[in-house]
């Protein structure tokens, strides 16, 4: 067991080390491109073909792609949208935004029309690397975003209106010089402009300046149990257009020159599948993942002894987006063999929070400490520090305990500032999450502070209740909910996912719930249970508990005023 006194050594003598200048695509690729060979990137495709780049063919590409947006009049400081998968043309789009001073819009593959065209506008892009896929999407709104003015599709187009002037990626690179001398950046210069998901009004802009990836290693490092070492290869699910998939997985593992591995691991669904999760771990000797709580919960309802199944070199997992809760704790403790390195971040201020079970004891349920270099604490509605072991909103401090500048923070909100005035308290910046901070320092995360409610006079979070829940053998996955009551204000209601094969029944509600009331107090056993086959997801994994909310006022509304006939299966 790692000694108790560990976390306080570490975290009481760490310091930052941010030098004047310093850039993303330098550190992430061209300081590893003087090797022929050094692999950074295995390409698993969903067809079963795999192909492997080095550090120097995506260096070489992304200094052709950097010749050939400047000769179309991209500039520093200038946005450029990449809305492409998992491959090595992000890796080469992202390389090259940032060695020429551009700002690097990462957005999901998933968007539709109207989504791209907000996020397009609003961040006035100028040029925009897409696949197939993603034009389908971004060709009937094209014509009303004025600033784009460049359009490269990386694969053949399916003919249709506006493709002719769109720029092919190959002929372009093939046209262009292989030799890019990289602008010189400021550590505080902006490369990125992520997108929040736009819970609470429009999507907000999120700019970060090329100094956060520094900022990110500490809990990278800590939650991946001392990455790197040697023959380390990494891989993840999550979208790299995500704060998940980009800073908690691609670009710090190519920081440290090691392979990660490029693979959505979908079914032919479209959906995550547990099954080529774990093949794919396998052929390919992944030893460090980040995996979000749903995927693990899949993974752990698909195979229940995956160590006898798959010879697996798996030494490390990071879980974030939401508490992986004790019971998919346990099975990976006893049956995966890895202890689940929780982490809490978003993208304004990420990795903040988290375990590195092999140098501080993991509590089972808990998110962890928070990590070195980062001052964390659980406030109130006035910004003031709450006692141990009282709920409040987690938040974090511009400055370290040694009253230095945190570089993890964001600049800012794109062109908002007055959002950017109301996240902040003071030197603390809210992270809209409740957490309870117990004894340790360790925190118990308690969901979104828009996730809380009360029922019955009862303060109730999701989390305690979903993970109860989903010890019962029939669940595959859940959320909770408020359903308001005209009596009690609201009660506590639960969409059920079922395993497969499992047919939903009163018998079966009655069962759930009785294993809820065993285990949990009287006042937070769902007293209604809806099944439903999948639950409304963000691209990044998290369960949409808002929607849900929704349908659920809709419905309260419609009731009061009249018969309507809700969707979905109820019990």
């Amino acid at each position: 067991m790692p000694s108790k006194d560990r976390y306080t050594e570490l975290y009481s003598n760490f310091r930052w080390h941010v030098p004047e200048t310093f850039n993303i695509g330098w550190e992430c690729c061209g300081k590893w491109a003087g090797s022929m060979t050094r692999v950074a990137l295995i390409h698993a495709r969903d067809d079963g073909r795999v192909e492997k780049f080095t550090y120097a063919r995506l260096q070489a590409d992304a200094n052709r792609l950097s010749n050939a947006l400047a000769s179309r009049g991209v500039a520093r400081g200038d946005r450029v949208a990449i809305m492409l998968p998992q491959g090595p043309e992000t890796v080469v789009a992202h390389v090259a935004c940032y060695q020429l001073g551009a700002i690097a819009m990462p957005m999901s593959v998933l968007f539709g029309p109207d989504a791209l065209e907000y996020r397009l506008n609003d961040s006035a892009a100028v040029a925009a690397l897409v696949d197939a896929a993603a034009y389908a999407n971004l060709a009937p709104i094209r014509s009303g975003c004025a600033a784009l003015a460049s359009v490269i599709a990386t694969e053949p187009l399916v003919p249709g209106a506006g493709a002719a002037d769109v720029l092919d990626y190959r002929a372009l690179l093939a046209a262009a010089s292989a030799q890019f001398t990289p602008v010189v950046t400021r550590a505080e210069d902006p490369a990125l402009l992520i997108y929040t998901s736009g819970t609470t009004g429009p999507p907000k802009g999120a700019l970060k300046p090329h100094r956060v990836l520094i900022g990110n290693l500490p809990g990278f490092v800590a939650s991946q149990n001392w990455f790197p070492q040697k023959g380390d290869v990494f891989w993840s699910p999550a979208d790299w257009a995500w704060t998940g998939g980009l800073m908690d997985a691609l670009l710090p593992t190519l920081y440290f020159g090691h392979p990660i591995v490029a693979s959505p691991a979908r079914g032919a669904d479209g959906r995550f599948d547990a099954g080529r999760a774990y093949a794919l771990m396998e052929r390919h000797g992944v030893t460090n993942a980040f995996l979000f709580p749903t995927a693990l919960k899949m993974m752990m309802k698909a195979v229940a002894q995956p160590r006898r199944r798959y010879r697996l070199k798996l030494r490390a997992i990071m879980s974030a987006g939401e508490s992986a809760g004790e019971t998919v704790f346990n099975w990976a403790r006893t049956r995966l063999k890895v202890t689940i390195n929780e982490m809490f971040g978003q993208t304004e201020v990420n990795y903040l929070v988290g375990n590195s079970h092999l140098q501080w004891p993991a509590k089972p349920g808990s998110i962890g400490r928070p990590y070195p270099g980062h001052r964390v604490a659980v406030i109130d509605a006035a910004g003031v520090e709450v006692p141990r072991g009282q709920s409040g909103e987690v938040a974090v401090n511009r400055y370290d305990i040694h009253g230095h500048p945190d570089p993890v923070f964001f600049l800012g909100y794109w062109r908002r500032d007055d959002a950017t005035a109301a996240k902040f308290s003071g030197d603390w910046c809210r992270t809209g999450d409740e957490a309870v901070m117990d004894a340790d320092g360790y925190l118990w995360y308690q969901g979104r502070a828009d996730d809380m409610f009360k029922a019955a006079g009862y303060r109730i979070g999701p989390s305690e209740v979903e993970n109860c829940l989903l010890k019962h053998p029939a669940v595959a996955n859940c959320a909770v909910v408020p359903k308001p009551d005209e009596a009690r204000g609201a009660v506590v209601k639960a969409y059920v996912v079922p395993i497969a094969g499992v047919t939903p029944s009163a018998a079966l509600v009655a069962d759930i719930q009785a294993h809820v009331r065993g285990k949990l107090a009287p006042y937070e056993y769902p007293r209604e249970i809806e099944f439903i086959e999948q639950l409304p997801m963000t691209t990044t994994g998290k369960v949409q508990r808002r929607l849900l909310r929704l349908e659920e006022e809709r419905r309260f509304q419609a009731r009061t005023r009249g018969p309507l006939s809700p969707p979905g299966r109820r019990t």
